[in-house]
């Protein structure tokens, strides 16, 4: 089912100098479900962290803000090799993690 929230993050993927999104919205319509289908059918590559369930996840961001290291350890989390511009990294529940916000 095409969505209108789909067209709308392909708006925000095609956008000069996007900012991290953040996806608010009622429990269970759907979020998940779109962002999971979002980073298959665009990018070459998805990272999806659940972070409400992965302590490792959280302590990435304890330490400090060094993002080639952030990235780094997230790609050995995830098994995926993270690349600017064509991996997309979705830290769900991401209210679970405060310092990663």
């Amino acid at each position: 089912m095409e969505r209108f929230l789909y067209r709308e993050l392909i708006k925000w993927k095609q956008s000069q100098g996007r900012k991290p999104l953040i996806l608010n919205g009622a429990r269970q319509v759907g979020k998940t479900w779109l962002l999971q289908e979002f980073g298959h059918r665009e990018y070459p590559r998805m990272a999806y962290f659940a972070c409400d369930k992965t302590e490792d996840v959280r302590r990435v961001f304890e330490a400090d803000y060094d993002i080639q290291r952030i990235i780094r350890q997230l790609s050995a989390l995830s098994g995926v090799d993270i690349h600017p511009n064509d991996t997309l990294i979705v830290l769900d529940e991401i209210q679970a993690c405060p310092r990663a916000l």
